[in-house]
């Protein structure tokens, strides 16, 4: 027993015969050794067989070509032959259970075994596919808000202006939502010019941002409407960024934060517009008729001196000039009055019925040089609303008057005052041309006309239905206006009325 060991590792010798032993025992082990070597070499040609008919893909590691000993060179070698063995033995099991349960010939599992295994070892074996790259690792998280940062968000979201809080750098720190509102919805960490795409705003950000100064910068928007805003750059130092900056500059004397607001001036610049054009229009308005009288004194101081029929008729013109000066600077007065208590609502208890009585006996012989009838309809019951009473008879004088103006000679002017749900209705109609209905939004507006001579001829001063808007305005009123070319027109105020009966219709008073 102990010489097994010992004659089985000399068998595999395949050239080496046992020094100094008897002929008889060499010549007996020989056959053997000669079996165990040519079943070496058949083992060893199997196992050699397969990773050299398998040519490696590019890209994959050659096991070979690993460090010997290497995890990798482990893996390549001892991977492909577990999976082998598994497999062997998993169809071995198949085939054992198939015997036992009686459905297999053991004859017959025996040959499947060993075509099964001839043919596994037979067969190439296949690379295992190249790892795939690793992907990029995700970017962190932002940090959290530290104490400075969480205390300027709170302050810039209880501005009451658009603002946006920027680190020195550009980015956005917070804004708030009248930012996102107004200028554009924006994200933590993002550049400035991401929103912001106005090039003297972010060069002024960029400035303050270096030298610590403030900065103003205006600027017009034209899409999608045209506007204008006012940029305030405002430099800060917070205590969650104070320190160093970037290039290791310490920020003792720089901001570490900008302050970005805006101003909406769209309506200022609005209502600057309408003054310029305003004055523009009265110097116009006031030059044309000094330029007459200034003519025409002229004319009377030379060659018509002894012209008695032409200073008669050059008189007259004069007087005409001087009361449409008159009448523009009357309506000019009442118009910035107007405007001066527009925010205090008149609180007067006054008769509508009584202003119309009066309104109309005042523009009688007016109505009876252009043959137009009058007609006054109102509720018999009192109608009181809250007013100045001096105001709502300049504003219904001024549509009668129109009507009369601008209605057709011959025909009548219906005047209406009834209660419908609560309120006060007062209608002036005229059966004349009517008005082109891309007139009808600028109506109120100052020293706008249809017809320029039209108007002249008339006397007008472009100011009659601006002076209406506004007296309408301060009463809390509404006014409509509806026309139909070659019907005429209809002018309606409605203003809140006192409590009283309801009825509507009325009887006529001519």
């Amino acid at each position: 027993m102990a010489m097994a060991g010992p004659e089985r590792d000399m068998d595999l010798q395949p050239a080496a015969a046992p020094r100094g032993g008897p002929a008889g025992a060499s010549g007996g082990r020989e056959p053997v050794a000669a079996e165990a070597q040519a079943r070496a070499a058949e083992v060893g040609a199997v196992v050699v067989k397969g990773p050299e008919s398998s040519a490696p893909t590019p890209g994959s590691p050659d096991a070979a070509s690993l460090p010997a000993g290497s995890p990798t060179q482990q893996g390549a070698k001892q991977g492909p032959r577990r999976r082998s063995l598994l497999l062997v033995a998993a169809l071995a099991l198949v085939v054992v259970a198939g015997v036992v349960l009686g459905e297999l010939d053991p004859l017959l599992a025996t040959l499947m075994v060993a075509l099964l295994v001839a043919l596994l070892f037979s067969l190439p074996q296949i690379p295992s596919l190249p790892a795939l790259p690793e992907a990029p690792p995700l970017p962190p998280p932002p940090a959290p808000p530290v104490r400075g940062d969480a205390q300027a968000a709170a302050v810039v979201a209880a501005l009451p202006e658009p603002a946006l809080l920027l680190s020195a750098t550009g980015e956005i720190i917070t804004a708030n939502e009248r930012f996102n509102l107004a200028i554009g919805t924006t994200r933590v960490g993002d550049p400035l010019s991401f929103v912001v795409r106005v090039p003297e705003v972010l060069d002024a950000v960029r400035a303050a941002a270096e030298d610590g100064l403030p900065r103003r910068v205006e600027f017009a928007e034209r899409i999608p409407l045209d506007r204008w805003l006012e940029a305030h750059v405002v430099p800060l130092r917070l205590e969650a960024h104070a320190g160093i900056r970037s290039g290791g500059r310490r920020a003792a004397d720089v901001p570490d934060a900008v302050l970005l607001t805006f101003r909406d001036l769209t309506q200022q610049r609005r209502v600057e517009q309408m003054r310029a054009d305003f004055v523009a229009n009265a110097s116009h308005e006031l030059r044309t008729p000094l330029a007459s009288l200034s003519g025409f004194i002229e004319t009377l101081q030379g060659p018509a001196r002894n012209d008695a029929p032409a200073r008669e008729r050059f008189l007259a013109i004069m007087a005409a000039q001087a009361r449409r000066m008159s009448r523009l600077i009357d309506d000019l007065l009442s118009l910035s009055r107007i405007e001066l208590n527009a925010h205090v609502r008149p609180q007067t208890k006054v008769d509508l019925g009584g202003i119309l009585a009066h309104v109309c006996d005042t523009l009688s012989p007016l109505a009876r040089d252009r043959g137009v009838t009058l007609d006054q309809v109102k509720d018999a019951v009192p109608l009181e609303v809250l007013g100045d009473r001096d105001e709502l008879i300049r504003l219904f004088e001024n549509l009668v008057e129109n009507a009369l103006k601008y209605g057709a000679p011959g025909k009548r002017i219906e005047v209406r005052l009834f209660r419908e749900n609560g309120t006060a209705v007062v209608s002036i109609r005229d059966f004349g041309p009517g008005i082109p209905p891309e007139h009808l939004p600028r109506l109120t507006e100052r020293f706008y006309r249809v017809d320029v001579a039209a108007s002249r001829d008339q006397g007008g001063t472009g100011l009659g239905l601006a002076i209406v808007k506004h007296i309408v305005a301060r009463h809390r009123g509404r006014l409509g206006i509806d026309s139909v070319l070659g019907e005429g027109a209809t002018f309606s105020v409605r203003l809140d009325a006192l409590p009283g009966p309801e009825k509507n219709g009325g009887q006529t008073a001519a």
